[in-house]
């Protein structure tokens, strides 16, 4: 497995608590972003990078400045959040390098873009922690990772080469014809079989969609032995997160990486209504989550 240099492991360090677990508040999202401030598509095609940039920044000040890390994209949110001074000095800062949204390719297969000029050195730049990648991946069609894992590759090697901490996140989707019933059963392998994919391609700190399963947990925890992962919200209920993020720490998981489980309800284009939402149901939320990171990573400790 790829063992993360001094310069990775100090970026590392600063994306945990005091704990030593992983807990970012994710808000890089954009197109989906938009869906939650409005469900007409006319009207989301009416709010601006300016105007998710306002609500990044209320998410970055109002509950991530309780958490240790916020993953933001570098469209809307950096280096905004920078310049204004609303990142808090003691909060790290993951810059997502992915674009919103994904190419389709003539057999049915996501093609993952990535943001223009965004790479490793401009991530320093813009006074980020580390960078975080996203792609798609389905392990079981090996012909429809070819052009994400290029990605994957060239990713790995530019933040190496800059030695800079990067995340990796894979996400499984389901297939043109291929049945819910069908695609759920093989969740926990493909997150499993895309774990092994993305630490092939030298993966140093992994984002992962919650596999399924206890045993799917323990499984990757074992794979990815001491490369840490942390469990991705997914837009799941509160409660069912919770439990997730219970039995992937309790299997070995090294903490979360959280976005619309925390804020999908609390966000709104009137901001003080966001703001309220944000510093009470957001941040409670936020607490729960973290007693029960603490459980297990003051166990491990």
């Amino acid at each position: 497995m790829a063992k993360m240099t001094t310069a990775e492991l100090r970026g590392y360090q600063q994306i945990c608590g005091q704990d030593g677990a992983i807990m970012a508040i994710a808000c890089d999202q954009r197109g989906g972003m938009r869906s939650l401030l409005a469900a007409d598509p006319a009207e989301q095609a009416k709010i601006t990078n300016d105007m998710l940039g306002d609500t990044k920044s209320d998410i970055t000040r109002y509950l991530a400045s309780q958490a240790s890390c916020v993953l933001l994209d570098p469209l809307c949110a950096v280096p905004r959040v920078v310049d204004e001074g609303v990142l808090n000095r003691d909060t790290a800062l993951l810059i997502g390098l992915d674009a919103s949204g994904f190419d389709v390719s003539p057999a049915g297969y996501r093609l993952s873009r990535l943001a223009p000029g965004i790479g490793a050195r401009r991530v320093r730049e813009l006074g980020g922690t580390g960078g975080k990648i996203m792609v798609y991946l389905r392990a079981d069609r090996p012909e429809a990772n070819e052009h994400n894992v290029a990605i994957l590759r060239q990713c790995i090697a530019d933040f190496a080469q800059e030695d800079l901490l990067l995340v990796v996140e894979f996400l499984t989707y389901q297939l043109e014809g291929e049945s819910l019933e069908d695609y759920t059963a093989k969740i926990p392998w493909l997150v499993e079989e895309g774990t092994r994919i993305s630490l092939e391609c030298g993966a140093k700190v992994l984002k992962l969609p919650y596999p399924g399963t206890p045993e799917a947990c323990a499984r990757i925890s074992s794979m990815a032995g001491k490369v840490p992962w942390a469990v991705l919200s997914a837009g799941v209920n509160h409660a069912t997160f919770l439990g997730q993020v219970e039995i992937a720490m309790r299997n070995g998981a090294s903490g979360v990486i959280a976005g619309r489980s925390l804020w999908k309800d609390c966000i709104s284009l009137d901001r003080d209504i966001q703001r309220e939402r944000l510093k009470t149901i957001a941040v409670s939320r936020l607490r729960e989550l973290q007693a029960v990171i603490g459980n297990y990573s003051q166990k491990a400790a």
